[in-house]
């Protein structure tokens, strides 16, 4: 079985205009994807962003449920919490997964609401985690969805998740939690 994480990549990404920007780390996100992570055996949860400030809010929001009264007054948030892990760089990233994997390959699988030629299926990727060794990132972007440079540099892009209707803007925290759904669910 290969190993599974989670990258929740703040910069650079998208806004509504298609202008690059950083997005704010936001509680939410922090605290439904360590769940969701943890329910699906994902290894580690990266939240990616550059900025020092941003940075400093996920430490004391994470703090608060591993050290603070948090941990004591919520133990099962405490466990989700300890496969968090903040970054700066999808590069950073990468690189603690490698150095957490010697000798694995480490393959990135990128998701987003638009199609790409190089999209491919969740059976597909669920297989590949399923039938190997390999070590998967699942890279999850914020806003409107990873930069196009970004997107191509991944090995992998899942195709996007499809509802009912033409409405298609999940928040990346039920889009998180879906396809962890399909690449690691019962």
């Amino acid at each position: 079985m290969g190993e599974l994480y989670v990258a929740l990549i703040h910069a650079p990404v998208y806004n509504k205009n298609m202008e690059q920007i950083a997005t704010s780390i936001t509680n939410l996100d922090i605290h439904d994807i360590a769940r969701a992570a943890i329910t699906y055996g994902v290894n580690a949860y990266y939240v990616v962003h550059p900025g020092q400030a941003q940075q400093d809010l996920a430490k004391r929001i994470m703090g608060f449920w591993r050290e603070g009264y948090g941990a004591e007054y919520n133990p099962n948030r405490y466990e989700a919490f300890e496969r968090v892990r903040l970054a700066s760089t999808r590069e950073e990233v990468i690189t603690a997964i490698k150095n957490d994997n010697p000798g694995k390959r480490v393959f990135t699988a990128a998701t987003d609401a638009r199609l790409y030629p190089n999209t491919i299926a969740y059976t597909d990727l669920r297989s590949r985690l399923e039938n190997t060794d390999d070590v998967f990132v699942v890279l999850f972007g914020t806003g409107w969805g990873m930069i196009q440079e970004e997107m191509e540099k991944a090995d992998f892009i899942l195709q996007p998740v499809y509802g009912y209707g033409e409405y298609n803007h999940l928040s990346v925290r039920s889009a998180a939690a879906i396809i962890l759904d399909r690449l690691r669910g019962h």
